[in-house]
């Protein structure tokens, strides 16, 4: 593992951290009673972060969008249509 990606990983884990584990994220239903519990948690978070959270660095759009414009524009040199954003 490389330093660059060691620091991904803790931003990516901070991140997760502060989001979805701390009491109060809009993630949690309750409190984490089992690993189910907190594997639904992590589940709603991942496609919130992929397909709902605006990321500067790609343009202020979802990583999933991101990605559908990248194969898009490689497959036949237009973007993708966007997509509707829900707020959470």
């Amino acid at each position: 593992m490389t330093a660059e990606s060691n620091a991904l990983c803790e931003t990516i884990i901070g991140l997760y951290k502060t989001e979805c584990i701390r009491a109060g994220s809009p993630f949690r239903t309750g409190p984490f009673d089992t690993v189910a519990d907190l594997e639904q948690a992590t589940a709603a978070w991942v496609h919130w972060y992929n397909n709902h959270r605006l990321m500067h660095r790609l343009g202020r759009i979802p990583p999933a969008e991101h990605e559908a414009n990248h194969y898009a524009r490689i497959s036949n040199g237009r973007p993708a249509a966007h997509t509707k954003r829900s707020a959470h």
